[in-house]
């Protein structure tokens, strides 16, 4: 789970609903001051919410990018039907779509997804790369997670379907190291408790269960006529995906390749400046008019 530093946006960003042919989404809408280089769509992972990238919201700005952040259906403060067929890949790529066609102003977007948001942000790419000019996959990786965290999806997943929402989070917090408790970065206890009894059950029985089986979809990324710049993204250590796998997945897709020194999975609330740079670079690099 990222845990941002607070839940409270900043002056550069509006909370507000995203008005799409697909519904409505809860989304964090930050806006520079300055002549805008592009807008960029950002998809948070799995138990995460927009406000996942709130630390990011400022310098991006700065850097002159209109950056959208979202709760996908289910997630937080979008809501979700209580069916897990809704929540299928193809149609939460079917979101993004949506997402972006909102956002865009009949231009192209940089698209961004974190671990689960990662993968969906491929699966959108390969429904239709066309409303996209980048994608950055951070910390999100070529397949299924790895066993161990295959195994803590199975025991949430068990535990939703015996307990309320509540009753998991008491149980996951109890399994919490000790030293959690004093780190200031890991945000405000009650505001992520919070997030989790917001977030809907059938979007995390679902999307756990693609995390634990999704395929290996690099060659049809890699395939993609014309190519789309992508950005491989990640901490120095993920025990999510392995960071030598990440490393051999960037070279199959020829993207461009960042590690964040002293991140781990969250390198957007791990080290949010220099994740930022490093975003904000390769957007530079790629500009939306070209």
């Amino acid at each position: 789970m990222s845990r941002p530093p607070t839940f409270v946006p900043p002056s550069c960003a509006d909370a507000r609903p995203l008005r799409t042919a697909r519904g409505p989404f809860a989304v964090l809408d930050a806006v520079p001051s300055r002549p805008v280089r592009g807008t960029a769509l950002l998809l948070p992972g799995y138990t995460g919410s927009k406000e996942d990238f709130i630390a990011m919201l400022e310098p991006l700005t700065a850097a002159g990018y209109r950056v959208v952040a979202v709760d996908g259906r289910g997630q937080y403060e979008t809501s979700g039907p209580v069916d897990q067929e809704s929540y299928a890949r193809r149609e939460l790529a079917l979101d993004v779509l949506a997402q972006a066609e909102a956002v865009g102003d009949g231009r192209r977007v940089h698209l961004l997804g974190h671990s689960l948001g990662g993968q969906i942000a491929r699966a959108a790419v390969l429904e239709d790369a066309a409303p996209f000019r980048t994608l950055t996959l951070m910390s999100s990786g070529p397949a299924e997670v790895t066993p161990e965290q295959r195994q803590k999806i199975k025991l949430l997943s068990d535990a939703l379907g015996v307990m309320d929402m509540d009753q998991v989070w008491q149980a996951m917090r109890a399994l919490d190291p000790p030293e959690d408790a004093g780190d200031s970065r890991r945000g405000d206890r009650e505001d992520l408790r919070h997030r989790w009894l917001r977030h809907n059950p059938a979007q995390l029985l679902a999307t756990g269960r693609q995390l634990s089986t999704e395929p290996d979809r690099v060659g049809e990324l890699a395939a993609l006529d014309p190519p789309l710049p992508v950005h491989v993204l990640s901490g120095e250590r993920d025990d999510t995906w392995p960071v030598p796998l990440l490393d051999t997945m960037a070279e199959r897709l020829g993207a461009h390749r960042t590690r964040i020194g002293g991140a781990e999975h969250s390198p957007n609330t791990d080290e949010p400046e220099e994740t930022a740079a490093a975003v904000a670079a390769f957007w530079d690099a790629h500009p939306v008019d070209a």
